[in-house]
């Protein structure tokens, strides 16, 4: 009965740990001028986290997309996010034969109106603790370009001016995304 009960006791303990570990994190994307134009919703997954973008603004065509090693994104540049994710030190590049970064990840479309909606995946990393964990540290970024990646050039595939930024960081203790409620309306409805 003891061995059952240890079994039981050490299962729970696990998933409770497990629990309190990020699982998704929504991240909000600025342009230049500091003007919010769509969310990436990143959640993990049993092969590293999926990146379900919505962008509107982006001139027609494609466009590179990378996770950044720094959680800032500070404009005109956002040079501030630094270099691409890369934690084991591979060259830049989905088609290089030395690559890719831990942050590389397929170019994105923007149609005829300048509107991207995709799903992509970020094969290896993760939002839980770990060498590879997109919110080690204050976190890291999400960065669009003004052009194409051409997935084998260093540092970071010939894709032009960083255009669009998005902050990936790790929820705060106590930090809610929930606007907090009008007191006075409680008020008002006592009242009337």
């Amino acid at each position: 009965m003891r061995p059952v009960l240890l079994f039981l006791l050490t299962s729970f303990l696990l998933v409770s740990c497990q629990s309190n570990a990020e699982t998704s994190a929504t991240v909000e994307m600025y342009n230049t001028s500091g003007d919010m134009v769509g969310t990436a919703e990143l959640k993990e997954g049993a092969d590293g986290v999926s990146v379900k973008l919505k962008l509107e603004g982006l001139t027609p065509g494609f466009h590179g997309i990378a996770v950044h090693e720094y959680a800032k994104c500070e404009a005109p540049d956002f040079k501030s996010a630094g270099n691409h994710l890369d934690p084991e030190g591979k060259e830049h590049g989905l088609m290089h034969p030395k690559g890719p970064h831990l942050g590389d990840l397929p170019n994105i479309e923007a149609d005829g109106s300048g509107v991207v909606d995709v799903e992509l995946m970020l094969p290896g990393a993760t939002l839980k603790e770990g060498k590879k964990s997109l919110l080690r540290g204050e976190g890291t970024s999400l960065i669009v370009s003004d052009s194409q990646d051409d997935g084998v050039s260093q540092p970071s595939g010939d894709s032009g001016a960083r255009i669009i930024c998005g902050v990936i960081k790790p929820e705060k203790a106590g930090e809610s995304t929930e606007t907090p409620t009008d007191p006075t309306e409680f008020n008002e409805e006592q009242e009337g």
